[in-house]
């Protein structure tokens, strides 16, 4: 008699992969959560303290505008700058006002409602540019029209003004702590770098002139990632100046506001670099000499990045980026074209961005380049 093991379920193809991809999606999910915390925690503190105040300190019987005008200030956008709260609450009290007052003269209905619209918009486009002002005064306005009345004058643009006040103290005293968000911006503009770099390095080593405009192509698309580590370190400079709880974290900001400005030198320089090592490979012959070079700077980079979470890694960044510095000579290979001549010439200046961005005073960077 036969006896036969346990039936065993075919393994369809791709699974492996589906399934991987959905870990990945589900990361990339509990990463979202875990970075909305800060935001939501503030948020929910302030509109409950809007509403608190506005019902049981005041006595209004439905605070609803000043539960709106807090979470619509405060968002869960990263751009947390007081003066963009301000100029949203702002918004919003104008259109609570103009709204308001033309219930009072004219009472409720569709055509108030569409002469609320009209006038909250205009008035809010000759205050200022943003579109999303006059958006956010009109979306208030239409609320106080399509509420019942309340029966006391402005009443409802006193809880805006709850609201509006909420929203301003939340983001002093309980501010979202930028130097993360500012730090995870601050390595995926190192990570493009890198991989910007690391194409153009493979495409000197083997002469292919493809993988040298890979990276050019790459070192193109950074500008994004200088972009948003520039936005969210002005927003966290912006509440630590005015937040006595963020006091500790300005000179991290600052010191990162330093890193940004040489690494936005460095990627410009990088360009440079890819044009000319693209042209170079044209011919199809390897160049290892600047390759290398271009490597170790490229390894110098890497301990800046990770000095953007241990400030112990800028010792390390500093030495390897000076030994690479001082072989940057024109004549480092024996018999050069000018080509290649001037291929070094430009990693020169990117070294001196990438000691700069380390900590080095620029002085003392050019100083370490080999006269020639």
């Amino acid at each position: 008699m036969t006896v036969s093991g346990p039936a065993t379920a075919p393994i369809r193809p791709g699974l492996p992969g589906r399934i991987d991809r959905g870990r990945a999606s589900l990361a990339l999910r509990a990463a979202r959560v875990r970075g909305t915390v800060p935001a939501t925690v503030q948020i929910a503190v302030a509109a409950t303290v809007a509403f608190v105040v506005a019902h049981y300190v005041l006595g209004h019987e439905s605070p609803l505008l000043a539960g709106t005008v807090t979470i619509s200030s405060l968002g869960l956008v990263r751009d947390a700058r007081p003066i963009r709260v301000l100029e949203t609450v702002v918004g919003m009290v104008l259109g609570i006002f103009v709204a308001e007052t033309i219930v009072l003269l004219a009472g409720a209905g569709w055509w108030q409602l569409a002469m609320a619209l009209i006038l909250t918009i205009l008035i809010a486009r000759f205050l200022s540019s943003h579109a999303s002002f006059a958006i956010a005064a009109a979306i208030q306005s239409f609320i106080v029209l399509a509420l019942p009345a309340s029966g006391v004058p402005y009443l409802r643009l006193l809880d805006g003004l709850v609201g509006a006040a909420a929203a301003l103290l939340a983001t002093v005293l309980i501010p979202r702590n930028p130097v993360r968000a500012v730090t995870a911006d601050g390595h995926v503009l190192f990570a493009r770098f890198e991989a910007a770099s690391r194409a153009v390095v493979q495409g000197l080593r083997r002469g292919d002139r493809h993988r040298a405009e890979r990276g050019l192509e790459r070192a193109r698309a950074t500008q994004a990632a200088v972009d948003a580590w520039a936005e969210s370190l002005d927003s966290g400079a912006a509440v630590a100046r005015i937040s006595p709880l963020l006091r500790r974290q300005r000179s991290e900001l600052a010191r990162q506001q330093r890193v940004l400005a040489n690494m936005d030198y460095a990627v410009r320089n990088l360009r440079v670099i890819a044009r000319r090592a693209a042209y170079l490979c044209d011919d199809g012959t390897a160049r290892p000499v600047p390759a290398d070079l271009l490597a170790e700077l490229v390894r110098g980079a890497d301990l800046i990045a990770q000095s953007l979470t241990d400030i112990a890694y800028e010792p390390a960044a500093q030495s390897a980026l000076r030994a690479v510095a001082t072989r940057l000579h024109p004549e480092a290979i024996a018999g050069a074209s000018l080509g290649e001549a001037n291929l070094i010439g430009a990693l020169r200046p990117l070294a001196v961005d990438l000691l700069t961005a380390s900590g080095v005073p620029p002085s003392e960077a050019r100083a370490a380049l080999p006269r020639g």
